[in-house]
């Protein structure tokens, strides 16, 4: 089966399975406003046949709702908050289209009825529920079966810096996507390999490979130095017609916030870079942050007193460890952790942390793989030199090595650090590029909404409770 036909499957089984559950969502929102008497009991409720009419329109409504708003549009990773927010969305629209179409088209015939209003409610949330629950369904029978090898793309990687490394590592870390990595081009002449890939040509050469190696998917990951001629050149060198090109938009690096266009005096003027947490969204971003660190101080304080004495218990020194970082706009504080290693660890200076890391105490190795170790920032963010959310602080010393060779790696320090981050939920922890979580952070900063944060803290949850992603040494 071609990857054609796989993507048609994809979407037809997706939307019968739509259909399947917004049948079950009338059927059950009928028998609910049947069987319960509220707001007020219905002693000539219609039969079930009489709000058939009802029930194809809504279908017809609800299904083309969710095709108008790409809802049925293929895609690799889809974020499940987005998901719910645009099927509430479309399920909105679709049920009182539905209801105002019927209210016009069966008027004066034998179907017309007035519509009880409770059951539009229950059909309302059992079909959000439904549809939401069904396509999670979908959604793990596609990966089981992309990390099985079917209806997987064959990748071709371009280019062989830090860019495409952290390209290569994503698809690595991530099976479920349905990507077969075929190998990497350069414009090198010595094979090799990129983060485990191998290097199966050069450049020159693209057009060869892509149609010998019958490639589906090509990515051009050249990095910040390339030219816009080169991008170019290798474009136009994917001739056969079902390859897809995606080009990684590292040339852009500066602007990583959406472009909107501003005046001066009549003149045009567009805006690339902006930040967002200004004003009351301050005040409210604190007010989020000082409940949050609140309810999670008091319902697991059982757990971290707990935690306390076992680390007291299983090594000598301290139960906390508190180390110098760097905040908003740059101002050291003290962050607090649960002790993860060796009171002696750093007798020799700091170091960077790696695999299998011979300073870690055997509990210690857990936390850090859990992530258990950070808990105790949430003192920091109840003082307000830490968020819940925002780009994770780091030690004065990488902050001082790191502003010299990543560009505008000191305005992440725009916003207070965070106990998680855009970069983290996406897989960017523990001994991954500085770069690229740089590239994350800044465009958290120049995006942020609260429903962005809530919707970091609910992955950050997710992650941890499941294990998901790569874990920090």
């Amino acid at each position: 089966m071609n990857q054609r036909h796989v993507r048609t499957w994809i979407v037809l089984s997706k939307m019968a399975l739509d259909a399947g559950m917004i049948i079950i969502g009338f059927v059950l929102a009928y028998q609910m406003r049947y069987l319960i008497p509220f707001p007020l009991a219905l002693p000539d409720m219609p039969g079930f046949v009489s709000f058939l009419p009802m029930l194809f329109m809504q279908l017809f409504s609800i299904l083309l709702v969710f095709y108008v708003n790409k809802l049925y549009h293929v895609t690799r990773v889809a974020s499940r908050f987005d998901e719910l927010s645009s099927i509430i969305g479309a399920v909105s629209i679709g049920l009182m289209l539905a209801v105002a179409i019927s209210a016009l088209t069966f008027k004066n015939t034998i179907f017309e009825f007035d519509f009880p209003r409770a059951m539009i409610l229950y059909d309302w949330l059992w079909s959000i529920s439904l549809i939401f629950s069904g396509r999670e369904f979908h959604r793990m029978i596609w990966h089981r079966l992309r990390m099985r090898g079917i209806g997987r793309d064959r990748v071709l990687v371009v280019g062989s810096d830090e860019t495409a490394y952290a390209i290569i590592q994503k698809i690595q870390w991530a099976p479920y996507l349905g990507y077969e990595l075929v190998g990497v081009v350069n414009g090198e002449d010595q094979p090799g390999d990129v983060a485990g890939t191998p290097v199966i040509g050069r450049m020159d050469n693209l057009s060869e490979i892509v149609e010998k190696s019958q490639i589906d998917v090509v990515i051009i990951a050249l990095g910040e130095d390339a030219a816009r001629r080169d991008i170019v050149r290798l474009v136009s060198m994917c001739q056969r017609g079902s390859v897809a090109i995606k080009i990684f938009p590292d040339v852009f690096e500066f602007i990583t916030t959406g472009v909107t266009i501003d005046d001066l005096g009549g003149i045009p003027l567009l805006n690339v870079r902006d930040i967002q947490l200004r004003g009351w969204k301050l005040s409210l971003k604190r007010a989020v942050d000082i409940v949050g660190a609140s309810i999670g101080l008091v319902f697991l304080s059982p757990f971290l007193m707990f935690m306390s004495l076992v680390i007291k218990l299983e090594s000598p020194g301290p139960v906390f460890y508190c180390q110098e970082r760097m905040g908003l706009d740059g101002r050291p504080f003290q962050l607090v952790k649960f002790r993860s290693m060796r009171q002696d660890a750093e007798r020799d200076g700091p170091g960077w942390t790696v695999r299998n890391d011979p300073r870690r105490t055997k509990l210690g190795a857990w936390l850090r793989a859990r992530n258990i170790d950070e808990l105790p920032q949430f003192i920091n963010v109840l003082l307000g030199e830490m968020s819940l959310v925002g780009p994770r602080p780091e030690r004065p010393v990488y902050v001082d090595r790191f502003r010299r060779s990543i560009p505008r790696y000191m305005e992440r320090h725009r916003e207070k650090a965070g106990m998680t981050g855009w970069a983290q939920v996406n897989g960017l922890r523990g001994d991954t590029s500085i770069a690229e979580r740089t590239k994350y952070d800044l465009w958290y900063v120049e995006n942020w909404s609260l429903w962005l944060d809530i919707k970091i803290i609910a992955r950050t949850v997710i992650q941890t409770l499941l294990g998901n992603g790569p874990r920090p040494y």
